[in-house]
């Protein structure tokens, strides 16, 4: 199976904004900014998320909307965040909605 990607150009600042302003969402996104590529059950893991088909439909949304990569590998798939692509659209953008969500979660 193979995902398809929105190219750099065809990333949408809606999408993206849509796409980050689902709490869960952005909780896997705050994951993958670490940096690499995780796997579906890890991200899981930390966000605490017992059923992979509870993500099925965010994974798609994310994917769909530019922000990460979802490649299979085996039984698994592979998700990385499209940082480079983000910064290069929306410089800062990335950066500030993080933030933000760090001074919510942490404050």
């Amino acid at each position: 199976m193979s995902y398809r990607h929105p190219d750099r150009d065809q990333i949408r600042i809606e999408s993206v904004l849509s796409a980050l302003g689902n709490p869960l969402r952005l909780g896997a996104v705050r994951v993958l900014d670490a940096g690499g590529e995780h796997n579906c059950g890890s991200v899981l893991a930390v966000l605490g998320v017992t059923a992979k088909s509870t993500m099925t439909h965010h994974w798609r949304v994310l994917r769909d909307s530019g922000v990460i990569t979802q490649e299979p590998s085996g039984r698994e798939n592979l998700l990385t965040l499209r940082r480079a692509d983000l910064d290069a659209r929306y410089p800062g953008l990335l950066d500030a909605i993080l933030s933000g969500a760090r001074t919510d979660t942490d404050g």
